[in-house]
């Protein structure tokens, strides 16, 4: 277990939402229900694109359940960390004062609680939630995923935040914010979902394999919206490595890179342990740096592994920053580092993949001449911290008229005032003939009626956008919810129509158009749907 890190028609719609039913509302019937959950259903149910439920073959990048609901629990408890920040997810606030209304009776309780298990360091007293989250299972009941001599320090040291999750998940109403935040989530994991291909694969393309040495190990990435900004948490259990991203301007790419490393070669350093352990008379020199943590200093393997990955990350770095990057691990303490870069290139000009090369690597160790290159090294005090990139934010033009109703309405509708928003659209169009605006108008108008509940009249709205000249954006997405639409009443001719226009329009989001794919390789209802 490597330890966990954290850096800073009426008819039409009627078998439309007859197609649904099975999928929102298990074993309900009636068309008073019916018409109901079908236009929750398409806006927060939808199933997230296979782009967004695996990213490499072996790896997912997605949201978790359990792990929103946690963030939800301790948001609502007093974790207010960067809680001013510009680079928060609006839907932090957003679930936050969803939970405020509805004052779960738990909520005293669950106050307490915090305030006991408070630590000082913000990563930290995070760190600790997050370790619980990717050690239990799905709600409501967050059973254990592990024995309770295998949990790891920080969750057992939550003894009774299981049984006061479970309470607030059904007194919060997590459940339904959970659904109504699908479109948040799905927004941010299109805008990561290439970098966080292409640096999975990098490493692929490195090891030369697209499997784990282990054949029941899993990789999964989790975005989450509901913590602090720019935090990077990693975490490997038995078999399961985790990485946990909170918002920020762009994709940790390095770190995520790093993580999925240790992926893969942490199970062939255990498998060589032995041959490894030949080489630990030069785990003295490590004591001596004092940048280096005491668990590589404990550790030889550990910090082998560590060393190696350092190696690797520097030849796939630019050919100018190579040694660079080798001589400042090597610096930091990470002793093997030179030497398992030196070693590498003889890797890279032969055919096997690196399972199989591994105890060459480790071959190539000579401790004589790692006694030389020790006894001149000159060690850092310190190790440079290093963050996820923080947003940079611009101060916008000032809106005036239409354009400043059409902003208004924006931030009613993200914070789920309907009301107040559907009066400010409607504004918009008396305010303005400029046909875009129109077009924004009618769009989020649409979008009022399918969380409302009338699905015929989303429809009309969203069919009629797509006459007012829309941007771009608004073009392809209502394309999608159209297609979505059709889809759920079984006409997946047209539903594919609407899917491939989607695609067509110029300058549309990665979002879109990675709900487009999705919609043309298959109907959601033919594999998710149940009957009632």
């Amino acid at each position: 277990m490597r330890p966990p890190s954290g850096l800073a028609g009426t008819g039409t719609a009627c078998r439309r939402a007859e197609a649904v039913l099975g999928y929102t509302e298990k074993g309900k019937a009636g068309l008073s229900l019916i018409r109901g959950f079908l236009a929750l259903f398409l806006l927060t149910t939808w199933p997230a694109p296979a782009a967004q439920q695996t990213a490499v073959e072996e790896g997912s990048l997605d949201a978790s359940q359990k792990l929103f609901a946690v963030m939800a629990a301790i948001n609502a408890a007093g974790y207010d960390a960067e809680l001013q920040s510009p680079s928060n997810s609006t839907l932090r606030a957003v679930v936050r004062r969803e939970v405020a209304a509805k004052n779960p009776a738990c909520l005293e309780e669950l106050r307490t609680f915090f305030a006991v298990h408070h630590r000082d360091d913000a990563t930290a007293e995070l760190s600790q939630y997050v370790s619980f989250a990717l050690s239990v299972g799905d709600p409501p009941g967050f059973e254990f995923r592990y024995k309770t001599n295998e949990l790891p320090p920080d969750v057992a040291a939550l003894d009774g935040f299981q049984a006061l999750l479970q309470k607030f998940y059904a007194q919060a109403g997590i459940e339904r914010i959970w659904r109504q935040s699908q479109p948040a989530f799905e927004e941010a994991i299109a805008r990561y979902h290439r970098p966080a291909r292409e640096a999975l694969l990098a490493v692929n393309a490195y090891v030369r394999t697209s499997t784990s040495p282990n054949l029941h190990a899993r990789f999964q990435v989790y975005v989450d919206l509901l913590a602090a900004p720019n935090q990077i948490q990693t975490r490997s259990y038995k078999n399961d490595s985790f990485v946990v991203l909170t918002p920020s301007a762009e994709l940790p790419f390095q770190d995520l890179r790093h993580a999925y490393l240790h992926f893969q070669v942490d199970p062939l350093a255990v498998r060589y342990s032995e041959e490894l352990n030949k080489k630990k008379a030069l785990l003295d020199f490590a004591q001596a740096a004092p940048a280096l943590e005491d668990f590589y200093k404990a550790d030889f393997v550990l910090l082998a592994t560590e060393c190696l990955i350092k190696a690797i990350e520097s030849r796939l770095a630019p050919a100018g920053q190579r040694q660079a990057a080798v001589d400042q691990a090597f610096r930091e303490g990470f002793i093997l580092t030179p030497a398992f870069a030196e070693a590498l290139p003889a890797y890279e000009k032969q055919e096997q993949s690196l399972r199989f090369y591994y105890p060459e690597l480790v071959k190539a160790i000579d401790l004589n001449r790692e006694d030389q290159r020790l006894a001149a090294v000159v060690f850092v005090s310190e190790r440079p911290a290093r963050r996820a990139k923080a947003a940079q934010v611009e101060q916008p033009a000032e809106l005036t008229g239409a354009r400043k109703t059409l902003e208004e309405a924006e931030r009613h509708y993200r914070d789920r005032d309907f009301d107040q928003a559907k009066t400010a659209y409607l504004r918009v169009l008396k305010e303005t003939g400029e046909q875009p605006l129109h077009a924004k108008a009618y769009y989020g108008l649409a979008r009022i009626a399918a969380n409302q509940r009338d699905p015929q009249l989303a429809e009309d709205l969203f069919e009629k956008t797509l006459t007012s000249s829309p941007d771009a954006e608004v073009q392809a997405w209502s394309h999608v919810y159209l297609g979505r639409l059709a889809d759920a009443a079984g006409e997946r001719e047209q539903a594919t129509r609407h899917y491939q226009a989607a695609l067509d329009v110029q300058g549309g989001s990665d979002a879109a158009r990675t709900a487009a794919q999705q919609g043309l390789r298959e109907a959601f209802n033919r594999k998710t749907q149940q009957q009632p």
